[in-house]
């Protein structure tokens, strides 16, 4: 059964909330253009790649032992979508408000894109905020070249080389602290549908490339997408994960954006842990906590604002099961999924559904 998973950006800040209060301006128009250096980031010394430098093999690094989430303390943004929709009506609409905090009070991940005029300041600063919390940021990388099949989610860097560029960025923004960063939601569930042949080799060369550049910072957990439990079966899975370097990776991530029970997905993550080596899992219960929309009579109902969905397991670290790293809040929950049943552009908070799914 084919399924597949949504989502689109997430922005910080309040320009960024100003920028979604709008409504019809695109993507492009907006978003970072002027991300501050905190007095954190700019003592950090940290330095963005140069656009001359020369893209160099990053090397092996060292194998990948433990949950190296046990313990950590997840980043709450104060400057997310729902914290800032929350503080606005806490006055006038405080029950609403209250409602809203169950999602804003929680951490969740920040996506990575080509929203992103500066994205070593993007990093940079988001991860410098986390630090100052004595928090670690969770984080999302969705540029790959060709993403989505040109549908909903279409974009991604314009070649190999700028890619290359962009992950190297993302790691020197992070630098040596503490991050956990997801790769490519889509990219590998979406591999057989639209690639060329060329393109398939291009993209599992660019998931090895980003694994290996991120994790040269021992700090840095790396899971690859996997899709979630209704999608791609487990053999196949199986073999594009290994082809995308796993091997170098924490593990894996899956129901990026999507609504399959944690409980579908433990089972399904466990046999893809034992096809690929033992590797460890993560999974997103943002919107899953009323399972996957059974009632829909098309597959853009199955995962497009789906009515009804609520929210899932909080984000913890503490899963009880010693294949799962985390249960994490990767896609944000209230930011729609795009212009379908009711709902707005992709990416813009929508206070009715996010009411609904906290409710």
């Amino acid at each position: 059964m084919r399924s597949r998973s949504k989502k689109w950006l997430t922005l910080t800040g309040a320009a960024i909330f100003a920028f979604t209060a709008l409504g019809c301006k695109k993507k492009s128009d907006g978003a970072e253009a002027a991300v501050p250096q905190s007095q954190a980031a700019q003592a950090s010394g940290k330095q963005p790649f140069p656009d001359d430098a020369p893209i160099t093999d990053p090397g092996t690094p060292p194998p990948a032992a433990g949950n190296p989430l046990r313990g950590a303390k997840l980043f709450v943004d104060p400057e997310s979508l729902a914290m800032l929709q929350a503080n606005k009506i806490r006055r006038t609409d405080p029950a609403k408000a209250a409602i809203l905090d169950r999602i804003a009070q929680q951490p969740q991940a920040l996506w990575m894109g080509e929203w992103n005029s500066n994205i070593f300041r993007a990093v940079e600063h988001f991860v410098a905020r986390a630090k100052a919390d004595g928090a670690v940021p969770v984080m999302i990388a969705y540029n790959i070249p060709h993403r989505d099949c040109g549908q909903y989610s279409q974009g991604g860097m314009s070649s190999k080389e700028a890619y290359q560029r962009w992950i190297r960025n993302i790691a020197a923004g992070i630098g040596s602290d503490a991050a956990v960063v997801v790769l490519e939601p889509d990219a590998l569930g979406h591999f057989q549908e639209c690639l060329s042949e060329e393109q398939k080799a291009e993209r599992m060369f660019l998931l090895n490339d980003a694994v290996r550049v991120l994790r040269q910072n021992p700090a840095t957990a790396v899971y690859i997408d996997a899709g979630h439990a209704r999608w791609v079966p487990v053999e196949e899975m199986a073999e594009r994960l290994k082809a995308a370097g796993v091997e170098h990776a924490h593990g894996f991530a899956l129901n990026t954006s999507n609504y399959v029970s944690t409980e579908e997905n433990t089972e399904y993550g466990h046999k893809l842990s034992e096809a690929v080596g033992g590797a460890r899992f993560v999974i997103d219960t943002s919107r899953n906590g009323a399972g996957p929309y059974e009632e829909a009579k098309t597959e853009e109902e199955k995962w497009c604002n789906p009515p009804g969905r609520k929210i899932g397991k909080p984000p913890t670290t503490e899963t009880g099961d010693p294949l799962i790293d985390g249960y994490l809040w990767l896609k944000r929950p209230g930011e729609s999924d795009g212009e379908c049943n009711g709902g707005p552009k992709a990416g813009v908070f929508w206070l009715e559904m996010a009411l609904s799914q906290a409710q």
